[in-house]
């Protein structure tokens, strides 16, 4: 990636003046936010670059796939709210990209330079949505993933760039969330409709319970919390999201493979756990692309297994980026022959 037009090494960074972890450290603790890059340490720059790049690419390839199922709507005016939806998240993904833009890195690189394996979203958008209900289904149970995670940037993050620009992006993203909740309990009202539902949140909620990323005690790069770009842990957001999607989906007569764990009575002198949901089933688990099923009956895999599949990629995503990219491409050709 560039800086300022530039290289420098391996990590990509032009020759430039960079906050001393010390002088950063010292501006975190009075509370300032930061705004440029000469704020910011080297490191703290790699955490925040590697956020922002997950969040872009999340919001970009979420366009294609939501475009696809789109056109299984039941209604034009239907098939308009979807796609009201696909505009809002390539906006957001504009947000991103302009952040990681102004921080130096090359944006046009970033949207047509890498291979579709490079991209960094969550896996759950490369596996297709192949009908309304997946849609909405998807808005109820990703969008929220995405309110939640992104949510708690807004809240706490100490980069000020990124927190005036989500102002936009939360208020969409509780419209998303609130758009598949609808639709939900409309067709709901149904025997046949909530079993299709049921059949989709089955495949769909261990794809959210993925999406937060590895559990604490496996994450490797800590800088984000350290440096307050996020304000929690991967294990803590996925309690966030359960303690919204379990209550929803109940009240529309769908089952989630989890229960309440209450809060345990401390032994004297020790301290009060607090109540938690707990997974019904082996976290992780393997996954069968193309039957959409988890294979949950073999048991718990190892975190080395899903990081393998999620490197490798799902089966839509080499389709989905080449519709990204197929216009620069196109015009690419257009002005090697002119």
């Amino acid at each position: 990636m560039l800086i300022n037009g530039k290289t420098n090494g391996s990590n990509g960074f032009h020759k430039m003046e960079f906050a001393s972890e010390e002088d950063l450290k010292a501006r975190l603790e009075t509370g300032d936010l930061l705004e440029t890059p000469d704020q910011m340490s080297e490191e703290y720059i790699k955490g925040l670059k590697r956020i922002l790049t997950v969040s872009a690419d999340t919001e970009l390839i979420s366009a294609p796939s939501y475009t696809r199922a789109a056109q299984h709507a039941p209604t034009i005016n239907a098939f308009v709210s979807a796609m009201a939806i696909v505009q809002d998240e390539l906006g957001h993904a504009n947000i991103a990209y302009r952040l990681l833009e102004d921080l130096g890195f090359d944006k046009e690189e970033l949207l047509y330079g890498r291979e579709p394996h490079q991209f960094k979203h969550p896996y759950a958008f490369d596996v297709p949505l192949d009908s309304w209900v997946e849609l909405v289904c998807a808005n109820a149970l990703y969008d929220r993933a995405g309110y939640v995670l992104l949510g708690d940037i807004y809240q706490h993050t100490t980069f000020a760039p990124w927190k005036r620009g989500l102002v936009k992006v939360d208020r969409e993203e509780n419209f998303h969330l609130r758009h598949g909740e609808t639709w939900i309990k409309k067709i709901c009202e149904s025997e046949t409709g909530r079993a299709e539902v049921q059949q989709t949140v089955d495949w769909m909620l261990p794809m959210v319970m993925e999406w937060f990323g590895l559990p604490d005690d496996k994450k490797k790069h800590k800088e984000q919390l350290s440096y307050g770009i996020k304000g929690s842990s991967n294990d803590t957001l996925r309690q966030v999201w359960l303690s919204t999607g379990v209550s929803f989906c109940e009240s529309v007569g769908i089952t989630l493979p989890v229960h309440w764990v209450p809060a345990s009575s401390p032994p004297e002198g020790g301290e009060v756990k607090e109540g938690y949901y707990e997974l019904d089933y082996p976290f992780p688990c393997e996954f069968d692309e193309d039957e959409k099923h988890w294979l949950m009956e073999e048991g718990e895999i190892g975190w080395d297994q899903v990081m393998r599949r999620w490197k490798a990629r799902g089966p839509a995503n080499r389709e989905f980026v080449e519709q990204i990219q197929h216009g620069h491409k196109e015009l690419e050709k257009m002005l090697e022959v002119a």
